[in-house]
């Protein structure tokens, strides 16, 4: 086949994104497809006459890996000509048979893309525009979850600048509403570190999800096709799964299948497929769980329907469990995909 492979962006996830696309390009060109690595936000800048020839010319493998910093996007934003879209990205898109969305955050992944790509008749991995947005915005997951009764932690949102800021307590957690990769969150143990961990999620937003801390195990399963996926425990060696310990190894414990009894291993799963189904996502896409320390109780934190790709990534590893390797997960992301648009 024919793949794009879009990564980059403009998002905080920028590091992770490219670092995902790039594993998802060397993996697919392996399998003996033809694929083109795009940037969406600088486009591709080698040189060529007709898109359709990329995909018949050698590309070169190029390997990245996410930084312990966040990407300066200030920086980014005036190397670039104020698009949101690199220039020869939909020509690209529109030439290749499908492509792989490889993005995380912002652009990519709360629906404005897809329906783009949707208004050029581009197909594409993953959700679509509507769950997109709906799992991204934290705010509208929560009033679907409760709607759908599914467990998630209690909380309320707060607007940038309509002060006094109200709270739910301490402890709690503090992050932007569409943000991840724990960009710009905060645990928070009293109300003088609250005010400064919302001096810092509104960095990133104007809206920010303020959440009682719920002590317990972190758990986290991909669901492919509508069937759940092996349960991962996620242990971070030090603190919690903040930024640098989700993406630099060795500096959280990933066990996979996690160790819980078979009937919590069902609880979970099925509670995940259900998150799904609340928030309109298909193909794939990772639900996020605590499982409460003193009564076992679920949690759903959220969804993430284009989850990571990197080396330490978790949608891979519970393939692997399942005997499918990294070339052969995203085979699958693709052909589940396709199946959309038949």
């Amino acid at each position: 086949m024919k793949i794009a492979v879009i990564c980059g962006g403009l998002s905080s996830e920028r590091d992770v994104s490219i670092t995902s696309g790039t594993g998802v390009a060397r993996a697919l060109r392996a399998k003996g497809h033809k694929v083109v690595l795009v940037d969406l936000y600088y486009g591709y800048k080698g040189e060529y006459n007709d898109p359709a020839e990329l995909f018949e010319m050698e590309q070169e493998d190029v390997k990245y890996s996410v930084s312990v910093e966040t990407p300066d996007i200030e920086k980014i934003l005036a190397d670039g000509d104020g698009t949101r879209i690199g220039k020869n990205v939909i020509e690209i898109c529109r030439a290749a048979d499908i492509c792989f969305l490889a993005l995380h955050g912002e652009d990519g992944e709360n629906g404005k893309l897809q329906a783009t790509l949707d208004m050029y008749g581009i197909k594409y991995t993953g959700s679509g525009y509507l769950g997109s947005a709906l799992a991204m915005n934290k705010e509208l997951s929560k009033i679907q979850f409760r709607a759908n009764g599914i467990p998630t932690p209690p909380g309320i949102i707060v607007e940038k600048g309509k002060v006094p800021y109200a709270d739910v307590g301490f402890p709690c957690v503090v992050k932007p509403c569409s943000g991840g990769s724990s960009v710009g969150t905060s645990m928070v143990q009293c109300r003088e570190e609250y005010d400064a961990a919302l001096e810092l999620a509104f960095k990133f937003e104007s809206h920010v999800v303020v959440e009682k801390f719920v002590k317990g195990r972190e758990l986290t399963v991909g669901v492919m096709d509508g069937k759940a996926m092996p349960v991962i425990e996620i242990i971070p060696k030090n603190g919690w799964y903040d930024y640098k310990n989700k993406y630099q190894a060795g500096l959280t414990e990933e066990i996979c299948p996690a160790p819980i009894s078979a009937e919590d291993t069902e609880r979970v799963q099925r509670l995940a497929e259900r998150v799904g189904k609340a928030l309109m996502v298909d193909v794939y896409y990772r639900a996020d769980f605590l499982m409460d320390n003193t009564d076992g109780e679920l949690y759903c934190l959220e969804a993430n329907t284009l989850p990571g790709m990197t080396p330490t990534s978790l949608v891979p590893q519970m393939a692997a469990e399942q005997g499918i390797d990294f070339g052969g997960i995203c085979e699958k992301i693709i052909a589940v995909s396709m199946e959309k648009y038949k």
